[in-house]
């Protein structure tokens, strides 16, 4: 008896509800990805006050759009005024003009509104309007590479504005554009651009893929973005040129190679990239060859000051007098006299002091961080000199290394080498000379080892390649530059040719 009271119960269970009941289908349809009823967008942005809902109940319409994202003009001409001046059997007619756009994926309705596009839902079938309109700032000069001569328009933090400055310099139909996202969270819009038929697609390809793999809740900026795809992650160099000047990234598209530049970021990135496109400046370009050629090869100067003149200083001070000049060695010994300290902790404390006003001059007002750097300089040098802590050689040896790191155009560059130096010091202290060779051999087999997208950062040294030498250490005349560089393996590696 009890198993034909189970079949009974369980048979009446299922004349009772059916599978098509409506009970049984109703959790499946809410969670549906393609309900697109204005009260599930409603719903979606819950407890969201910036969020306009606004609604013509004698046409049946409503809008639903974020206030601080639209254009207020272009939403009254594009959208309530057309509204407005229609009956209830027009607007179907109003709704096939080519700025209404209808929608069937939820997704892109969603991500319409967080773009600025105003929602228009009429007997709940949904359109996006394009009113975008927020407040941007204008096209100025970048304040992180001056020039003398040439441009001085800078990105800005709008990727339509910058996708417009490249456009304007390079104007080709074979310029391509690739839009991506990033960001499970706040998503951001990433665009990769590169010529057809110059660049390599291997390059292209890679930067997509990379891209594409990364997971993380919000990426705010092309600089925390290149270390995502760096090849490196855990070197202190940068792989990726990045530069907010437009003409920079023009020419860097037309070498052949790959762009990438983030919606919400002013600045922009290239690859593949070599170490040495870090001392280079479109100063460079905009000068006779011979001007060029001689501050390109300062530059490489100071960066040998920067990373060897104060660890020098302290293996010369701790363990190899025999290398000072005999004029000099009483001037020397007198000026080290009255310090307390090794040299290695000389040399520390004031690098330190040094970082400490460079800081605090950037994250002060201009006006106040130039008083700071100026003045806390001179009197934190005279004051230090005086109370015995460190000697006069020692302050001519940090500033001439200090000023010849301003010299470096990049200043993410700048900054590894800045930090490269207080490991020569920490060695030069250790082991004297031998130490500051055995620094300097690590620095350049760990150079030698980095990649950028799969190609040598150390182009055109390994693999050695003469003929870049000519835009690479010295910037030859124009006439001479007829070739891309081989690091970027172009598809068409000619760029001018010439009349005899």
């Amino acid at each position: 008896m009890n198993v034909f009271t189970f079949l009974f119960r369980t048979l009446r269970g299922r004349i009772a509800q059916p599978s098509g009941h409506p009970q049984s289908r109703t959790p499946a349809k809410r969670g549906s990805s393609d309900v697109l009823s204005m009260q599930h967008v409603l719903d979606e942005f819950r407890d969201c006050a910036d969020l306009t809902h606004r609604s013509f109940p004698e046409i049946q319409v409503h809008l639903v759009y974020f206030s601080f994202l639209s254009d207020p003009d272009k939403l009254d001409r594009d959208v309530i005024r057309p509204l407005r001046g229609v009956t209830r059997e027009e607007v179907p007619r109003l709704l096939r003009e080519t700025q209404f756009q209808a929608v069937t994926d939820r997704k892109q309705l969603i991500e319409g509104i967080l773009k600025g596009q105003t929602a228009l839902f009429y007997r709940d079938e949904p359109y996006l309007v394009d009113v975008l309109g927020p407040k941007e700032r204008s096209i100025g000069q970048s304040e992180t590479e001056t020039v003398i001569t040439g441009p001085h328009d800078a990105f800005n933090e709008n990727a339509g504005s910058n996708l417009s400055l490249i456009r304007k310099r390079v104007r080709s139909s074979h310029l391509k554009v690739v839009k991506l996202s990033v960001g499970e969270v706040a998503k951001n819009d990433v665009y990769v651009l590169y010529i057809d038929g110059i660049v390599n697609p291997i390059y292209v390809q890679k930067i997509i893929e990379r891209v594409r793999q990364i997971e993380v809740d919000a990426i705010t900026d092309t600089s925390m973005l290149i270390q995502y795809i760096d090849d490196s992650p855990l070197s202190i160099f940068p792989q990726f040129l990045t530069s907010e000047r437009p003409d920079a990234i023009a020419s860097k598209l037309v070498s052949g190679r790959v762009i990438g530049m983030m919606d919400g970021s002013p600045s922009a990135f290239s690859a593949p990239t070599s170490l040495f496109e870090f001392f280079t400046s479109s100063d460079d370009y905009y000068q006779r060859w011979l001007l060029g050629t001689g501050t390109r090869l300062l530059r490489f100067v100071a960066f040998g000051i920067t990373v060897t003149f104060t660890a020098l200083y302290v293996a010369v001070a701790t363990y190899h007098y025999e290398m000072i000049p005999a004029n000099l060695l009483p001037t020397f010994v007198e000026s080290r006299s009255r310090v307390p300290f090794p040299p290695v902790y000389e040399a520390l404390l004031m690098e330190t002091t040094i970082e400490l006003l460079r800081e605090a001059g950037a994250r002060l007002p201009t006006k106040i961080g130039q008083t700071i750097g100026i003045v806390g300089g001179i009197v934190i040098g005279q004051a230090a000199v005086q109370a015995g802590f460190t000697s006069n050689i020692l302050i001519i040896a940090v500033a001439s290394s200090a000023i010849a790191s301003f010299v470096i155009p990049s200043y993410v560059m700048s900054a590894s080498i800045r930090l490269v130096r207080f490991g020569l010091i920490l060695l030069a202290g250790l082991w004297g000379n031998f130490g500051l060779a055995i620094g300097l051999a690590f620095v350049v087999i760990h150079l030698s080892g980095l990649t950028s997208l799969g190609a040598s950062f150390i182009s055109p040294l390994a693999p050695l390649q003469f003929k870049d030498w000519k835009d690479t250490f010295i910037r030859a005349p124009f006439k001479m530059l007829k070739e891309r560089p081989e690091q970027t393996e172009a598809l068409n590696p000619v760029r001018m040719k010439t009349r005899k």
